[in-house]
């Protein structure tokens, strides 16, 4: 990853780098996010102005290329968005070279590290899944990457029970 402070010294680069942005897309009524290096932008411009606003943006610093991905579907960090017909719809995202490994529950590590793992993986789906039917399909796959990975099935179903109660969540 490089020296301690190079992600430090990063962020307040992009800080600076981006603050013109941030306040034109603050002003305009759009979103903008960063996480390290990847941003969002949701902003209601022509697709002709947000690309030349791109261009533009791009000559502020040699060293920093930004690239537009339009459209009605957008993949950011682990979350996938989706505008159908001015309804949005979030999943979880994985990457196609997604390989549905954990930490193994036969390895040496303590118990309470292995059991956090089902729990964390169904709070994101949680969180991520904007329909029901969605959250199904997600704890699914989550369950069977899960017994892949040599976990009990009632570790798995204790942990995503856990995660229910924790919230107060009544599902059906």
């Amino acid at each position: 990853m490089g020296s301690p402070p190079t992600l430090t010294i990063s962020n307040c680069y992009m800080y600076f780098f981006e603050r013109q942005i941030v306040n034109q897309i603050r002003n305009s009524g759009g979103l903008y996010f960063r996480y390290i290096d990847d941003i969002f932008i949701t902003i209601n411009w022509p697709v002709r102005h947000l690309l030349k606003e791109v261009d533009r943006w791009n000559k502020f610093d040699k060293n920093i290329n930004l690239s537009a991905n339009i459209g009605s579907t957008v993949n950011f960090l682990d979350l996938n968005m989706e505008n159908q017909d001015g309804q949005l719809y979030t999943t979880v995202f994985q990457k196609p070279s997604y390989e549905p490994y954990y930490l193994p529950f036969n390895s040496i590590h303590p118990l309470h590290m292995k059991k956090n793992i089902p729990f964390a993986i169904l709070l994101r789906a949680i969180r991520y899944c904007s329909t029901f039917e969605s959250y199904l399909n997600e704890r699914e796959k989550l369950r069977m990457a899960l017994l892949l990975n040599k976990y009990p099935n009632k570790i798995i179903d204790q942990q995503f029970n856990n995660v229910l109660q924790k919230f107060k969540i009544i599902q059906p």
